[in-house]
């Protein structure tokens, strides 16, 4: 049974008073945060994290007063099974935080949740900085007027996002993607199948069906249906599939045994993402940050996702892009092949994914432009976030 969130709140025995409140949602805003939270902490400035972070920030030293799991739903639909707790924790966060007074706030991502937050906390003197803007270039345009309301400053990764700032009067400062500066500018394939044990030079596809318990809900049967076919037709094919939380490992293992498919060589990592990238031929990933990062890592790949018909809808009628895929988004055109609800089947990821091994044009083409991408992405990162930041911490 699931625990109300002022009963977790209240089993925790030190008392809450950070420096910095924080609220990451989800694995990539752990990740963000993360990095965030490294920049400070190597500027030297003072801060003491609390609120929601997952492992990565926990590693960090933030404290987490909440599962960073329970936040992760994406979608209309999926979010309404867990208003109630999602609510609950937020309510929870903002008597604590407007109680405690921390020098600033931050939102990682996640703005359906953070925004709302942020607001109360700036009405009441609390400064509010955002991480990420939330892509009012590609949907929920009026999202701006929000974002003026409860943002004091935000953080941008990308570098179009200025001019949109710029013209609503809210302070922002472009920071780089924090990812183009983290990770290696030159993966080592060798060095990363190395790490994770993995054979020279065997062939391997990673498949990443989503961080989220309701994404591999959607996405696992049919990876796994894509991975069967891909088998039958290059037997040696290998399957790599990071997950990223115990619950989701779950799931996957769940399907695999529904779907009979313990045969299929499919090795089933915790955590990894990023090796796994370095070291597969070729991916099939749910779309996300993810991509991103396998473009910024080199690795050729196929973008789907499928979400209930009613969500469906909604998003697709207040979206101003043709694409998905943030790779796709940033370069301006379809980089990377992108298969989305009914286009979603096993078959057609099978196709897709098996060309990307076969076309060398192709996949050369595809691994130009996400070279193109590092460089328009890639920044002093750490540095920037620090300048950023020290005004409220210094």
């Amino acid at each position: 049974m699931k625990r109300e969130a002022s009963e977790v709140l209240a089993a925790t025995k030190a008392p809450l008073a950070p420096t910095v409140g924080i609220v990451a949602g989800e694995a990539s805003g752990d990740l963000l945060g993360s990095l965030l939270m490294r920049a400070v902490q190597e500027a030297g400035l003072p801060a003491e994290f609390s609120g929601v972070a997952g492992p990565r920030m926990q590693a960090r030293g933030a404290r987490s007063l909440f599962p960073m799991e329970t936040l992760a739903v994406r979608g209309y639909v999926e979010a309404l099974a867990n208003l109630r707790q999602i609510l609950a924790i937020r309510r929870q966060l903002k008597r604590q935080f407007l109680a405690e007074r921390p020098r600033l706030f931050i939102g990682v991502d996640a703005p359906d949740f953070n925004l709302a937050l942020e607001s109360s906390l700036r009405r009441a003197g609390v400064p509010t900085v955002h991480f990420v803007s939330p892509s009012v270039w590609a949907w929920r345009r009026g999202r701006i007027r929000k974002i003026r309301r409860a943002v004091s400053h935000m953080l941008l990764i990308f570098p179009f996002e200025e001019a949109i700032y710029r013209e609503a009067g809210i302070p922002a400062t472009y920071v780089g993607h924090p990812l183009a500066y983290a990770l290696p500018e030159r993966p080592d394939r060798k060095a990363a199948r190395a790490r994770l044990g993995l054979n020279a030079g065997g062939e391997y596809l990673l498949l990443m069906p989503g961080s989220r318990q309701g994404e591999l809900e959607h996405l696992a049967d049919t990876f796994i249906e894509a991975a069967r076919l891909m088998h039958r037709r290059r037997p040696t094919l290998r399957f790599l599939v990071p997950l990223v939380s115990r619950e989701t490992q779950l799931r996957f293992e769940t399907a695999l045994y529904r779907l009979q498919a313990q045969d299929l060589p499919i090795r089933i990592l915790f955590g990894h993402a990023h090796d796994a990238m370095q070291a597969a031929d070729a991916a099939v990933i749910a779309s996300g940050t993810a991509t991103l990062e396998a473009a910024l890592l080199g690795c050729p790949h196929v973008i789907t996702y499928k979400v209930p018909w009613l969500t469906y809808q909604i998003m697709r009628r207040q979206a101003y892009l043709p694409y998905i895929g943030l790779p796709n988004i940033l370069a301006g055109r379809p980089v990377v092949p992108e298969l989305v609800q009914r286009q979603a089947e096993p078959e057609t990821l099978a196709d897709a994914a098996l060309r990307l091994l076969e076309d060398g044009a192709g996949r050369r083409e595809m691994l130009d432009a996400f070279e193109a991408l590092r460089r328009t992405l890639r920044r002093d990162t750490p540095r920037l976030i620090a300048e950023a930041l020290r005004p409220f911490l210094a």
